[in-house]
């Protein structure tokens, strides 16, 4: 079931429509004094008051096993990225709990085959960051598939609706997924214990099936341990979290 094209957005490579496009007046000044002084009193309330809301279904949805959380990133091609840099490079989209949250956030979203540049989509239970370093990623790893041009925005649905849809059968070892445009696009899955064979392997022959790969299809399994690793041996950077 595909959702309906979104409204897209006004620059290329945004994830969602851009609506901070606000006047720049006289008053940009005052304003900015403002949004200092909200920062300061922001700080000062006591920490319980600031906590953000908990999303849950509403009413007469259809909940989720998880809440999901959407994130976006863009990076310049060939400029290192370090773990700190990346991390304030990634943007989170929103937070959904229900199949109805999940279509409102993805009717309106760029899909992957039209974002330009090196874009990456991000869908992640809430909780867990899409890096490598995260808690709930540091001793797993991601199965990845290089796709032919055209094929990226389909198989990402299809990935992502499985996901959400507990068709892996793995409890609760499936982290994320992400999809990269690149010169040749890329989706991957990523799960808890790169350790479990038995694991890695289910999530393989689910993947390949919900995606219709043909037999020959190149599918790639790295821990995120041996990414940043390689990461770092290439930029010559610690604790990098790039892509």
């Amino acid at each position: 079931m595909a959702a309906a094209p979104g409204p897209g957005c006004g620059e290329p490579g945004k994830g969602l429509k851009d609506d901070d496009s606000g006047d720049h007046d006289q008053n940009e000044e005052n304003n900015t004094q403002k949004d200092s002084e909200k920062e300061k009193n922001d700080r000062e309330k006591p920490q319980s008051t600031t906590k953000r809301k908990a999303v849950v279904p509403g009413p007469a949805e259809h909940p989720l096993q998880y809440n999901y959380t959407f994130w976006y990133s863009r990076r310049t091609p060939g400029r290192p990225t370090s773990s700190q840099s990346y991390e304030q490079n990634i943007k989170q989209i929103g937070t959904f709990a229900s199949v109805e949250q999940f279509w409102r956030f993805y009717s309106h979203m760029v899909r992957p085959g039209d974002l330009t540049g090196h874009s990456d989509f991000h869908l992640f239970k809430e909780g867990i960051k899409p890096m490598w370093e995260d808690d709930a990623n540091k001793n797993g790893g991601k199965w990845i598939i290089r796709l032919r041009k055209g094929l990226a925005s389909r198989c990402w649905e299809n990935l992502i609706l499985a996901m959400l849809g507990e068709q892996f059968m793995v409890g609760e070892e499936i982290c994320g997924a992400v999809v990269s445009v690149r010169f040749q696009d890329i989706i991957s899955i990523w799960n808890k214990t790169a350790s479990d064979q038995a694991t890695t392997a289910r999530i393989r022959d689910t993947l390949r099936r919900v995606l219709n790969l043909p037999p020959n299809t190149i599918m790639e399994y790295k821990t995120h341990t041996d990414s940043i690793k390689a990461w770092e041996e290439f930029h010559g950077l610690v604790n990098s979290s790039g892509r």
